[in-house]
């Protein structure tokens, strides 16, 4: 008796499509013994999100699976096929049809950021130097080196002024659109910890209200 043909399933936690129709190439990567099973599975229907606005006037974007009820699925074609996942057990697919980016919004959103951020920054360094008496320190360390008392602006807070912005730079990896290293940044990383976070909450959430896809 020959042995059963092997699919090997890999999805992530968070997939976005572009289409309301979502076929299992849309979601997975996979690799199977036989190849016209896996033709033939790549085209499979999964799932189609409505194109009608939901009651509260918004359109259904998200909706959470168990992978297995993508196996349920797979095993309605070919039921001796042996499914190996090798990915995430529960996703949440992320729809992007018919989505219209509206750029001056966007542009509009990301200089009030950038202004909160240039003001909340000079505040935060402010308040630190005043904390921590960077100028008394200044002050008395001019004093001890040159002999003399300093005038308020000595070659100290110029060349802290230059430092500064230096430092944050190499520290973030970013000098405009070029990084200093190959290393993602910081931010990078804690966006990444930030998406992976938020990609957990919808899926539990949706788990303990019961909208999240699953088998029987």
């Amino acid at each position: 008796m020959a042995a059963p043909d092997t699919l090997y399933l890999k999805i992530d936690q968070n997939v976005v499509v572009d289409s309301y129709q979502v076929c299992l190439q849309d979601l997975a990567s996979m690799e199977c013994t036989n190849e016209a099973v896996l033709r033939q599975l790549k085209q499979k229907k999964i799932y189609t999100f409505p194109r009608k606005d939901t009651p509260n006037g918004k359109k259904h974007r998200i909706q959470v699976f168990s992978v297995l009820k993508i196996i349920q699925q797979i095993h309605e074609d070919y039921p001796d096929l042996e499914v190996q996942n090798v990915g995430e057990s529960d996703f949440l697919i992320e729809c992007n049809a018919g989505v219209t980016e509206n750029k001056p919004l966007q542009i509009a959103k990301t200089a009030v950021l950038c202004i909160v951020i240039f003001f909340g920054a000079a505040f935060t360094i402010m308040t630190f130097n005043n904390d921590v008496g960077v100028a008394d320190v200044f002050t008395r360390l001019y004093q001890q080196v040159i002999g003399k008392e300093s005038d308020g602006v000595t070659e100290l807070e110029i060349f802290y002024a230059i430092g500064m912005p230096i430092g944050i730079m190499v520290f973030y990896n970013h000098i405009g659109k070029k990084k200093v290293t190959h290393d993602p940044t910081p931010i990078q990383v804690e966006m990444r910890k930030y998406e992976q976070d938020v990609d957990t909450t919808f899926i539990e959430n949706a788990s303990r209200e019961g909208k999240s896809i699953d088998v029987d």
